[in-house]
């Protein structure tokens, strides 16, 4: 498993990263057998999002880091720096780009996207 990592610089440029999900085996619902689980990360809200096809923004930083999980449809994300992904089904974007140039998201899929949007704590 991997997600995509959308990180700002501290010149506030915006680049992407692939991030391999490191899975162990443990017991996480017993009595059921071991499974192959990931560390468990903080959360501080989670939400729906859905932006309608043809939806074209102007580029802005992520307001708080999120990861969205992508539902349905697809979008190509820009970062500062030209490198794009291109998010669809099942794939998992980290928006940590909290400062700086930030990225530009298309709706690229005749559908609607719409994904869940987990929001996590800041940093200290």
């Amino acid at each position: 498993m991997k997600y995509f990592d959308l990180f700002a610089d501290g010149a506030g440029e915006s680049h992407w990263k692939d991030v391999a999900v490191a899975l162990a085996e443990k017991t996480f619902a017993p009595p059921a057998e071991a499974i192959e689980i990931s560390e468990t990360a903080p959360a501080t809200g989670m939400l729906f999002l859905r932006l309608r096809a043809g939806w074209d923004e102007p580029i802005h930083p992520t307001p708080v880091i999120q990861s969205l999980i992508c539902l349905r449809g697809s979008v190509r994300v820009t970062a500062s720096d030209g490198t794009t992904r291109d998010i669809g089904p099942g794939d998992v974007w980290r928006m940590a780009d909290t400062h700086g140039k930030g990225h530009h998201t298309r709706v690229t899929s005749e559908d609607d996207f719409e994904c869940v949007i987990v929001q996590h704590p800041t940093p200290e």
